[in-house]
């Protein structure tokens, strides 16, 4: 049976950086993969971050678009039934940030993927420097998406105190009160994880560090849902051909983020094509004659903006969040 693991993270907390470093361990370890991308509603953002990935023992795939949970649900499982037969050792499946984990174990328990398919691991992605005012909506997805995973991941570490660490460790639990979860996890500040906290700086990690966490397992835990639908509470925009420099991207992520009457906004992401003639000052002349100049890509949460040259692209930028207000944000970006 092929071995499926569950990359599940709330919006911006790094599940594709972290899938880029957990695909190439197994790789490494000459495992021959497929990873799918299961993004309700958005277009192919995250799988063209992952292009690179792509070759004799590693190939891609994308859902995306679905008008309704029904619909989403069928391309799923119509996927899987195709990387079934495609040989894999592990598929890796990235859901988005608002997923139902539930959904996963459902469809894996229906026929016939449940003769193909053995639930490997699910690796739960949590930002150290988690945002503390979540609203109700968005802490049932944090303990949904963390209640049955085999280990938490954290995200920058580095960059968070101990102290910082802690407290996301603490939001986390109690999210898990808040929904009746019997789970609980801790993390040692010693520099000794416990057996279902990892934190530590990913460009340090050894393959002792990966093997524990290919062999985490997951946990069936019991929680209450509320009566909402996640994609009922968040919100993606979508903005097409946006025309900026770097630092006016970077100016208006800053804003709309920050500002409450662009409503509840967890995450920006996307590429904007930069002019290779730019005179901004952002830099953008040190990329030389490279065709990276002409791509950008953004990833912004409130804790952390990120702009970075790219080989390729598309003309999208897309917005997330609760209760967004199309026309303030339509002004940051000067639509």
């Amino acid at each position: 049976m092929v071995k499926i693991d569950l990359i599940t993270g709330f919006l911006g907390s790094g599940k594709t950086t972290f899938i880029r470093k957990y695909a190439q361990y197994l790789m490494d370890a000459g495992n021959n993969i497929g990873i799918l991308e299961n993004d309700y509603g958005a277009v192919n953002v995250d799988m063209m971050l992952l292009q690179d990935l792509m070759g004799e023992n590693c190939e891609l795939e994308m859902i995306s678009g679905g008008c309704d949970k029904d619909c989403h649900r069928r391309r799923f499982k119509t996927k899987l039934i195709a990387m079934g037969m495609c040989g894999y050792d592990r598929v890796i499946v990235e859901p988005s940030g608002i997923f139902d984990v539930d959904e996963f174990f459902d469809i894996l328990h229906e026929e016939p993927l449940n003769r193909w398919y053995q639930i490997g691991n699910v690796i739960a992605i949590v930002d150290s420097k988690l945002e503390r005012d979540l609203s109700e909506e968005a802490d049932f997805i944090l303990a949904s998406e963390v209640a049955d995973a085999g280990c938490i991941v954290m995200s920058k570490s580095q960059d968070a105190s101990p102290e910082e660490i802690q407290g996301t460790i603490e939001h986390v639990n109690q999210a898990l009160e808040k929904v009746h979860c019997s789970r609980r996890f801790h993390c040692e500040m010693n520099g000794v994880d416990t057996a279902n906290v990892i934190h530590k700086n990913w460009d340090e990690m050894s393959k002792e560090d990966f093997d524990r966490i290919a062999s985490c397992g997951y946990v069936m835990a019991s929680y209450r849902k509320p009566e909402f639908e996640a994609e009922d509470a968040f919100t993606s925009l979508y903005f097409m051909n946006v025309k900026m420099t770097e630092k006016e991207l970077r100016e208006a992520a800053e804003k709309i983020l920050s500002d409450p009457e662009c409503g509840r906004v967890f995450r920006m992401k996307g590429f904007m094509r930069v002019d290779s003639d730019s005179e901004d000052g952002s830099g953008l002349s040190a990329w030389a004659e490279c065709d990276r100049r002409k791509w950008i890509e953004l990833n912004a949460t409130k804790n952390e903006i990120t702009i970075r040259p790219l080989h390729v692209g598309q003309e999208v930028l897309i917005v997330i969040g609760e209760e967004l207000h199309e026309e303030k944000i339509k002004s940051y970006l000067k639509i």
